[in-house]
């Protein structure tokens, strides 16, 4: 029996989970310690899948296969394609920068020696510190392996599971930096917690359905057991049932990714959530629901996901623009860059659905490189805002000339929100440009007004808060420090590096776009101008 690579990626998280929170509550130092320890063994694991995958090996690679609930057909059944070893990948990289960026958020507070904590020694029954870093390991782990399932039921409680942590992490750890009364905030933090879980378990729910209808259908849950059947005949689903298990997948899969009309828990929840939280949101979770789109409804349901690709598309541009106009409009930073984020995502349903090798190459390139700029931009600015104690833009003003790092990197980081050339979002953007408007002219003109009001919403942001004269509130700001330089260089280094160079990146993804455009049947539009005709023009 081979070592199973995949089932260790993802065991390091979880039982780094347990041993933190076991940690004895007056050791809040050693549970900070351990968790970061912790991501770093879980992102070397990554490393060794990253290296293992072949890309034009086998469609699914490192392959584990168990026998679970025998009656129903469920196995434990992983294995990875080059598009989840990227996401894999970029899950293990963000979590230590997650880690060191939380690094105090779930300190007691300064009132907590009313409630006899005093300092570092706190009262057995008082436990934020490890409880924080435990469930973000526990998330990890959930997300990893959600990305390793190819049983479609297995991959079902993984999607459903990791609502829980992530309910704790933003009605229990919310940000400090808010307006109004300690219980007004509590109040607020409350809501968006309990609107991201109903939101999401709604959508789970429905998705339940869809996965019982896919047993009585296929007679089982394995992914490359049903793509398999499909493709030799001898699985063929009546036309209206794949329309409708496909909308119960995908309307689960909008939800987390968010899509418009379905968005509305993600600024919430951001806005509500610590900055690393916030992180952990948007460049992790989210991308669960993107990449099951990928993986899931294009695979499960070719010809439902051609037939729904339209209306996919116009949601998908709805979202582009909406979330741009109003991030152009916010006053509140962390819900400006949660509203960019819809538009990003709008890009990346864009990307997928255009049913172009183009498009569905830039996609996944925009998964990562949304993760890793979203990142630097949320922690930067939850640097800044832990400062200052305030989320509200109008509060700033002339931060570059007291904290002149700080500033720098904010721009960096917003930049590559913009998708600057030379920054890694620009390769993944233009691809899905490029994509899209192959067989979808109009689409990808429209979806460059995204690109318009991006510059728009982050270069106004910039000059709001780090240009003009020093507000006296901001005067002695300190710049970044030590820990929060470890968290921000890293990533603009990587920023930059798959800026220039995307090629480890497109050479493990590609094969599997080419194995998912092979599984919807489509293939690239012919070029408008034929290259012999370029050619006789010179």
């Amino acid at each position: 029996m081979s070592f199973p690579l995949l089932t260790v990626t993802a065991a390091v998280p979880a039982a780094g989970a347990i041993l933190t929170a076991a940690v004895p509550a007056a050791r809040r130092t050693a549970a900070k310690w351990l968790a970061l320890l912790v991501s770093l063994a879980t992102l070397a694991c990554a490393a060794v899948v990253f290296a293992r995958f072949e890309p034009g090996g086998a469609r699914y690679q490192l392959v584990e296969s168990h026998s679970w609930i025998r009656e129903f057909g469920v196995r434990y059944e992983l294995g990875v394609d080059g598009i989840g070893v990227a996401l894999i990948a970029l899950t293990a990289l963000l979590i230590p920068f997650i880690v060191l960026a939380g690094w105090h958020d779930a300190d007691p507070s300064p009132s907590s020696s009313s409630r006899g904590y005093p300092n570092d020694r706190v009262d057995s029954r008082w436990r934020p510190t490890q409880g924080f870093f435990a469930m973000i390991l526990m998330v990890e782990a959930m997300v990893i392996l959600s990305f390793e399932a190819t049983d479609v039921f297995l991959f079902y409680i993984l999607f459903e599971a990791m609502l829980i942590p992530m309910y704790f992490l933003i009605g229990g750890f919310g940000d400090r930096a808010h307006a109004g009364s300690d219980s007004n905030a509590a109040a607020q933090r409350s809501y968006a917690a309990v609107k991201f879980l109903l939101y999401n378990l709604i959508g789970g729910l429905i998705m339940l359905a869809a996965v019982i209808g896919l047993y009585v259908v296929a007679g089982g849950f394995s992914l490359p057991e049903i793509i398999a059947a499909r493709a030799n005949g001898t699985l063929d689903m009546a036309t209206n049932t794949e329309r409708w298990l496909f909308l119960g997948f995908f309307f689960a899969f909008a939800v987390k990714a968010p899509l418009w009309p379905l968005h509305t828990w993600l600024p919430n929840a951001m806005g509500e959530a610590t900055a690393p939280v916030a992180v952990l949101i948007t460049a992790i979770v989210d991308k669960v629901g993107t990449f099951a789109m990928l993986r899931f409804c294009l695979g499960l349901f070719p010809e439902a996901s051609k037939w729904a690709t339209p209306v996919i598309v116009a949601l998908a541009l709805v979202s582009i623009v909406y979330g741009a106009l109003l991030a152009v409009g916010q006053r509140d930073i962390k819900r400006l860059i949660a509203y960019a984020s819809i538009s990003h995502f709008g890009f990346i349903v864009l990307g997928i659905f255009a049913m172009t090798s183009q498009g569905q190459s830039g996609a996944t390139l925009y998964m990562v490189n949304h993760g890793i700029s979203t990142a630097a931009l949320m922690l930067v600015a939850g640097f800044l805002i832990s400062r200052r104690g305030s989320r509200l833009i109008a509060d700033y003003g002339g931060v570059q000339k007291v904290a002149p790092v700080l500033a720098g990197t904010f721009l960096i980081g917003g930049l590559a929100t913009l998708s600057l050339p030379g920054l890694a979002p620009f390769v993944s953007e233009f691809l899905v440009l490029v994509g899209a408007f192959a067989r979808y002219p109009v689409a990808g003109i429209i979806a460059t007004t995204g690109i318009v009001l991006a510059a728009l919403y982050t270069l106004v942001l910039y000059q709001r808060t780090m240009t003009g004269p020093v507000k006296e509130e901001v005067r002695k700001l300190p710049d970044l420090r030590p820990r929060e330089l470890a968290v921000v260089v890293p990533l603009i280094a990587v920023l930059i590096f798959l800026g220039v160079f995307p090629q480890p990146l497109t050479d493990i993804v590609n094969p599997s776009v080419r194995h998912t455009m092979s599984d919807v049947q489509q293939k690239d539009p012919a070029p408008s101008v034929p290259a012999k005709n370029l050619e006789a023009a010179k």
